[in-house]
């Protein structure tokens, strides 16, 4: 290439900013020269992305929450586009969240731009049918999750298998070395502002209920960029206090828990490679929650259940996300139980599961082959 090469990375929500911006530090390890711009969030811009919008303005998950926000996010596909059209990036790279950009690889591929998913649609829960819409509109399809390459062989479809970028970044001496707190409980209610609003009331009560049977736990919240801290304080109902910390030094803290409850998610799998026991919950509005129970066909919500197929976590969804059994839950981990003694072991064979670290170099030299094919 003659030109400077511009890569173009879509990240539709925090998780994925988070991604993007450990691809974009590979990538610029590997090439050096190269521009980056696209649909950010904090992380990604703080590398140095060029925001032509704001992963922010998408930060929604679930049917009903997404038709409510359809026009808006029409709109932001149709500047999507004008911006590719006017780039003409080199290669295309979504990250994760399918309903969005399943959109954008069509985009991209009317524009002629190649175009790399990066951490492969979880099409094995539920709508195993857009398969073939990979196949038609997705160039390379690179998975983090070691289950996902036989669901893709099964369907004919080939996935390049990298590992988990996370172990990377979580699983470092100074991370990993820290001091533990025995009496330290974290509290990880999600990004969204749903999710705020509906897990963090519970997760005081469960706090205020450990704390009558353990009045020396402390709780603490890492604040990640963006979130509204007077949202977390107004949500936060209990009288039990709670420390809200700076998340730049998020795995750290997290690390020094003795337990954590948190909202199902990417912060499940950073919980769970820290060593740290976690209870897990999430809440739906009650028309998604109907239609994930017709659709969803996976046995748990928390990814390292699913990796190593079995309940490490206690997973509480809708009506059993209440506090009294999520207190329960954290309660037989506070003591060196048997309870607790188990889930630590099996969280030890994660890393093995996992790629054991290089997984966005291996990413980024896939992205970059893509740029440079034909």
């Amino acid at each position: 290439m003659t030109h400077t090469p511009t890569i173009w990375i879509n990240a539709g929500e925090t998780s994925g900013d988070l991604h993007g911006q450990l691809l974009v530090q590979a990538l610029r390890d590997q090439c050096p020269d190269a521009r980056f711009l696209g649909m950010a969030g904090p992380a990604m811009r703080e590398e140095g992305v060029e925001a032509m919008l704001c992963t922010e303005a998408l930060s929604v998950m679930g049917f009903t929450e997404v038709l409510a926000q359809l026009p808006r996010i029409m709109g932001l596909l149709r500047t999507l586009e004008s911006q590719l059209a006017t780039s003409r990036p080199d290669v295309v790279v979504v990250i994760d969240a399918p309903d969005f950009h399943f959109r954008v690889a069509r985009i991209a591929q009317r524009l002629g731009i190649p175009v790399v998913y990066y951490i492969s649609p979880k099409l094995w829960a539920w709508r195993e049918g857009r398969v073939a819409f990979l196949r038609r509109h997705v160039d390379r399809l690179i998975s983090i999750l070691p289950f996902e390459v036989e669901f893709y062989a099964r369907h004919g479809l080939s996935i390049d298998y990298v590992g988990h970028p996370l172990l990377d970044s979580i699983r470092t001496p100074r991370i990993m070395n820290v001091h533990r707190h025995d009496n330290r409980i974290g509290i990880l209610p999600g990004s969204r502002k749903r999710e705020i609003t509906s897990l963090l009331p519970i997760f005081s009560r469960a706090a205020a209920l450990l704390a009558v049977r353990y009045p020396d736990l402390e709780f603490v919240l890492p604040v990640a960029p963006g979130m509204d801290r007077e949202l977390i304080t107004s949500c936060w109902v209990s009288k039990t206090p709670v420390t809200l910390v700076e998340s730049s030094s998020r795995y750290e803290l997290m690390r020094s828990c003795r337990a954590i409850m948190a909202a199902s998610g990417t912060a499940t799998l950073e919980t769970a490679l820290l060593e740290v026991p976690t209870a897990v919950a999430y809440r739906f509005s009650p028309l998604t929650y109907l239609l994930g129970r017709m659709l969803v066909k996976v046995p748990f919500i928390s990814l390292p259940n699913l990796i190593l197929g079995e309940p490490v976590f206690p997973d509480f969804l809708q009506h059993d996300a209440n506090p009294a059994a999520l207190a329960a839950a954290v309660a037989q981990w506070i003591e060196n139980t048997p309870s607790r003694a188990r889930v630590l072991d099996q969280l030890g064979t994660l890393p093995s599961l996992l790629g054991n670290g290089g997984a966005t170099a291996r990413a980024a030299k896939i992205v970059l082959d893509t740029m440079h094919r034909p």
